[in-house]
């Protein structure tokens, strides 16, 4: 068999093995083999092309910029009456109608409950019956008294004459006294009488259980023909919703805050704070309230104070009960420097962000935060004035990282 004298020494290897293997017919296709072989070779050994490098990925930087800032805080807050009174029965009967709708708004006065008013009736008749009994006394001791006036009138000159003895006209005198007397407990027991006819009569007035206040009626917990009385649960609450109070609970820290501006003047508290509500469905309450109340002591549990803002509630949405955030514009930093609150990373408690300097390479400083400011976010340390920050594409970067920035667009809500 015939073999170039250029070929290589690998190939020169694989036609022995071959020659001694092969027999006759088979050395006639080894020309095509070692080719093949060749081939294979020369592409598993050649050169590889190197892969071009990734282009530096698209950011959207932003400067940092320096404004004065209102810091507004925010707070969970509840609604609560401005009255919650609770209607109870007065005196100890079987509930025999209700006159309200439930969860209707009632007038001062209007009837809510009767309870059955014939026992009630009954004492009063009784109380005016013995009122009477008392004055038909008064004048049978009224006229006792007048004969034994007369006795002493004629009595007292006989005496003095000896027509009669001392001993009757002592007598006399003394029944005088006693029908004096007499006639003084007949009015004492009228008057007593008098006052149970108005005790009655005021029984009676509290077997129509009336609203104390204008407000809203909650659902009747007692039910017609239910036994109430005085000790039993309340009957129903009617709250005062226009104004409607918020109660929330700023920390002490805040409390103090908010003192200290003002110099601690709390009217000056009351005309400074507007309140505004985030209601729990995330719409904004159209009305701004006004500081109601402070409560007089820091809870020593909570280190927290109760405050109370009161809103105006015409249409009566809001009920007692009910969340919202409320929040309000507590003091303004001056001269805060400000990135979008997208450009800021949360990393294990502290928080990152990502610098881009004038070679375009990332930089990942750690910074501490302030309040924020609507979108954007207050940073109290780690940046200075006109850096650039990546407000969009932080997923992308890596400190040391070589990036194409772009300028920051925001994009509309949702």
């Amino acid at each position: 068999m015939f073999v170039s004298q250029q070929e290589d020494p690998l190939s020169r290897s694989i036609h022995t093995v071959l020659e001694r293997r092969l027999d006759a017919k088979e050395r006639l296709c080894l020309p095509c083999i070692v080719i093949c072989l060749a081939v294979v070779a020369s592409t598993a050994c050649g050169p590889k092309e190197q892969a071009a490098p990734p282009p530096p990925p698209d950011v959207e930087v932003v400067s940092v910029v320096q404004q004065d800032v209102p810091v507004v805080k925010e707070w969970v807050a509840t609604f609560d009456g401005k009255v919650n009174a609770q209607v109870r029965a007065q005196v100890t009967g079987y509930l025999l109608k209700q006159n309200y709708q439930n969860g209707a708004f009632v007038r001062q006065g209007e009837p809510l409950f009767e309870i059955d008013p014939k026992p009630f009736q009954a004492a009063l008749d009784a109380a005016k019956g013995n009122v009477a009994v008392a004055e038909g006394n008064l004048q049978r001791a009224q006229a006792q008294q007048g004969k034994t006036e007369q006795d002493v009138a004629r009595y007292t000159p006989l005496a003095k004459e000896s027509a009669i003895s001392q001993q009757e006209l002592d007598d006399a005198v003394q029944a005088n006294l006693a029908a004096k007397a007499q006639v003084q407990s007949e009015k004492a027991s009228i008057e007593a009488a008098k006052a149970a006819v108005d005790t009655a009569q005021l029984n009676l007035n509290f077997t129509n259980i009336v609203s104390p206040v204008d407000g809203i009626a909650a659902i009747a917990i007692a039910q017609v023909g239910d036994l109430v009385g005085p000790q039993s649960p309340a009957l129903t609450t009617v709250s005062t919703i226009n104004p409607i109070l918020v109660d929330f609970t700023p920390s002490e820290q805040e409390y103090l805050t908010a003192m200290k501006v003002t110099g601690g003047n709390e009217a000056e508290v009351r005309r400074r704070l507007d309140f505004k509500l985030t209601l729990a469905d995330g719409s904004i309450y159209p009305a701004t309230g006004s500081l109601y109340a402070v409560n007089r002591e820091v809870d020593v549990r909570t280190g927290a104070v109760l405050v109370q803002a009161s809103f105006p509630n015409p249409g009566n949405l809001l009920r007692p009960g009910g969340f919202a955030r409320i929040s309000a514009v507590t003091r303004v930093q001056q001269g805060a420097l400000l990135v979008p609150a997208r450009a800021v990373s949360e990393l294990q408690g502290g928080y990152l962000i990502a610098v881009v300097g004038d070679d375009n390479k990332v930089s990942l400083r750690p910074v501490k935060v302030g309040p924020r400011a609507g979108t954007m976010w207050v940073i109290e340390d780690g940046l200075k004035l006109g850096e650039r920050v990546v407000a969009e594409g932080t997923q992308k970067v890596r400190d040391g990282l070589v990036v194409n920035p772009k300028p920051f667009q925001e994009k509309a809500p949702g």
